[in-house]
């Protein structure tokens, strides 16, 4: 099936609706491709979507109560948006065009005092209005915004406009759920600890998306010089050196963003480097790693 790459103006979506698009998408796919992680991990969550497509709408909620929600916890920079925009353009490869629209929960939230929980419910009648139509996958970015644990917030310190956008959110996933079985939400989130406990009872499947391994690593920096390679071919032979191993290990604790980023960090040590890339060697992008490790743990507060 040729990808198509047909973007829809979000604004006919209207508030909290950043993208809207047909799927399958050729950027898409690119992104899943581009994640470095577990096979089985991608075999789980593209099984999962199609399930949703296949069994939910043939089955009762009180045979299985099934929401219709997959959600990718993890550190940042593990490529949980990419694989979640990624999975859902394989969906519709094997399901045939799928609507998709990302919500941007910030903009819902961020309303005047009292307007949230109405937000909220005004996206949910959309969200149906697309659903209605056809195979409709939501992309919920950074969730915990969207669903705050109601169990830590208090009257005093937050507006109990907060405490009722959680609720209107999850009377609209039920909602939903009922009414649209060709609806699928796939949601991310950095803190899942943040999340309302009622929000994550609901999700179908929830996976958290690890830092690459050593062989992640190795293949994370492998694909991104051989990329580069294509406009500077000097950093082709970087990756069949014998200290690339050793590079691979400096890296291991990172997440995937910062692997790839430090192509870029290690070209910084020298003008001439960043004027020609091709000049790059191993001992830089080793030097590079280092760098990176250490900012990362004074980032967690690491130094004393």
């Amino acid at each position: 099936m040729k990808p198509n790459s047909l973007r829809i103006d979000s604004s006919l979506g209207g508030p909290g609706i950043s993208d809207i698009r047909k799927l399958p998408d050729e950027s898409f796919t690119s992104l899943w491709e581009a994640i470095v992680i577990d096979d089985e991990i991608k075999s789980r969550l593209l099984s999962q979507a199609l399930l949703n497509f296949t069994l939910r709408p043939k089955v009762s909620k009180a045979t299985m109560p099934l929401h219709g929600i997959i959600l990718l916890t993890g550190v940042p920079g593990t490529g949980k948006t990419s694989l979640a925009k990624g999975l859902a353009s394989r969906t519709a490869e094997a399901l045939g065009s799928i609507t998709y629209v990302e919500v941007e929960p910030h903009s819902l939230t961020s309303a005047a005092l009292g307007k949230s929980q109405k937000a909220v419910t005004e996206l949910g009648s959309r969200l149906g209005e697309f659903a209605a139509n056809g195979k409709t996958i939501v992309l919920l970015d950074e969730v915990e915004t969207l669903v705050a644990d109601r169990s830590k917030m208090s009257l005093e310190a937050n507006p109990v406009d907060v405490h009722r956008a959680t609720d209107a959110a999850l009377v609209q996933l039920d909602t939903l759920a009922s009414s649209f079985p060709n609806l699928l939400f796939i949601a991310t989130s950095n803190f899942p600890q943040a999340i309302d406990s009622a929000f994550v009872s609901r999700a179908d499947l929830t996976l958290t998306i690890p830092v690459p391994s050593e062989v992640g690593i190795k293949a994370i920096l492998e694909s991104t010089l051989t990329g580069l390679a294509k406009e500077f071919p000097a950093m082709k032979s970087l990756t069949r050196q014998a200290d690339f191993a050793q590079v691979v290990k400096t890296c291991v604790g990172l997440d995937g963003r910062q692997i790839r980023k430090l192509v870029a960090t290690a070209c910084t040590f020298s003008k001439k480097t960043a004027l020609d890339p091709n000049l790059l060697t191993l001992q830089d992008i080793q030097r590079a790693a280092t760098h990176v490790q250490k900012e990362s743990q004074l980032a967690k507060g690491g130094y004393k």
